[in-house]
């Protein structure tokens, strides 16, 4: 089942054994271990390619940044990498972006290069190529193949051929035609090195969501283990209502591990220990969904700067209170709108009686945990979209 992937069939087993006898401390507790470890996955992304493809400004697309933001990787004309430097993701750092240096530099020669670069420490990488793949890339892939890891090839700069085709052919200009002609001449030059069914991506890093990118995307999604395409997806910048919509359904898929553990401690009979962990939950997973739905006011302030609009003007879109400061008062004033503070009330005064009221206890704080985080990040979403749609004015 899709919901249980982060988690191993011996863990499923466990956990329905003791779910099945009724101890739900230790239900919980293996739920615990399977959360930690996936917000815990360490995901490295190595990217490379020959000096003067893009590598440095992919990689600050994908953290969300521009090439002059503060922490972002130095670009330039001339090869501005000289060693492979880890840039964490901004609000995910377990995402690690590795800008290599670029192939057939003079201290980089393609026979070492794997070697010279780390290469056991990546899960996957990215050989970019600005205007053509050729056999330095080939080699590459070849060697990344050899040792059990997956590549994939992607032509940067695909903005650029399309201003030049318009400029040349303004009569008989076709976008879609030019891309064609460039995904073919790049898997026709893979073909003739001896790669068998090339998959290219035309990418521009000016225009992360255009072209490609969401077919990278999707790719990378169904080929990473679990619990690394959860992180993956979780920081891919919001460019697009279809990654939104990917971003809620993988959220919505963990929402019963938390509710879950949220039952387990509220079995054990000490009074007050369910409200304090119930509430702890929520500021923690709410505050999640404010950063990786980006309504947080760094966030809303890059988007607002790069479209050229107020960001007061974007703010507008904005219909929750989550997307302020997650505290301890504004989750406890948002269960006692919604009924969940009764609930947690009659929840404490049921774990003061013995066996019967902890059981009781549990499922008030099941209930009242679920449908807190599934009716917030359904806000969230929501929001999330409308503030997109708002920033561009346009269908996403």
């Amino acid at each position: 089942m899709e919901e249980w992937d982060i988690i191993t069939d011996n863990d499923i087993a466990e956990i329905r054994d003791a779910l099945e006898g009724g101890r739900m401390a230790e239900a919980a507790s293996k739920i615990l271990e399977s959360l930690e470890a996936m917000e815990n996955a360490q995901l490295d992304i190595a990217v490379t390619g020959e000096s003067g493809s893009g590598k440095s400004s992919f990689v600050n697309a994908i953290r969300g940044l521009s090439d002059d933001d503060e922490g972002a990787a130095p670009t330039g004309v001339v090869e501005t990498t000289m060693e492979p430097t880890p840039y964490p993701h901004p609000t995910h750092p377990n995402v690690m972006l590795w800008d290599l240096p670029g192939i057939g530099t003079p201290k980089f020669q393609s026979d070492m290069y794997l070697e010279r670069v780390g290469f056991s420490r990546y899960d996957f990488f990215i050989i970019i190529a600005s205007e053509r793949f050729r056999a330095s890339h080939v080699q590459l892939a070849r060697e990344i193949q050899k040792m059990g890891k997956r590549f994939y090839f992607v032509r940067s700069k695909v903005d650029a051929d399309l201003l030049a085709a318009r400029r040349r052919r303004q009569a008989s200009y076709s976008e879609q035609g030019v891309l064609d002609q460039i995904r073919d001449d790049c898997r026709q030059r893979l073909l003739a090195e001896g790669v068998a069914s090339p998959t290219v991506f035309l990418l521009s890093s000016w225009e992360l969501g255009h072209y490609d990118f969401l077919a990278l995307e999707e790719t990378l999604e169904k080929e990473l283990p679990g619990h690394k395409r959860h992180a993956f997806l979780l920081a891919l910048p919001n460019l697009s209502l279809d990654v939104l919509q990917r971003k809620k359904e993988a959220m919505l898929r963990q929402i019963w591990k938390w509710a879950t553990l949220s039952c387990g401690v509220a079995a054990i009979p000490i009074p007050g220990l369910s409200v304090v962990c119930d509430t702890a939950i929520l500021v923690k997973t709410l505050s999640e969904y404010r950063q990786t739905f980006g309504l947080d006011e760094e966030s809303l302030c890059k988007l607002a700067e790069k479209v050229g609009k107020p960001v007061e003007d974007i703010k507008e879109a904005i219909k929750s209170p989550l997307a302020g400061e997650i505290s301890t008062d504004l989750v406890l004033k948002l269960l006692t709108k919604a009924g969940g503070g009764a609930l947690m009330y009659i929840e404490y005064l049921a774990s003061t009686l013995p066996v019967f009221g902890s059981l009781a206890a549990g499922s008030i704080s099941f209930g009242t945990t679920y449908y807190m985080l599934y009716s917030s990040l359904n806000e969230v979403a929501q929001d999330a979209q409308n503030v997109l749609l708002k920033a561009f004015e346009t269908a996403v």
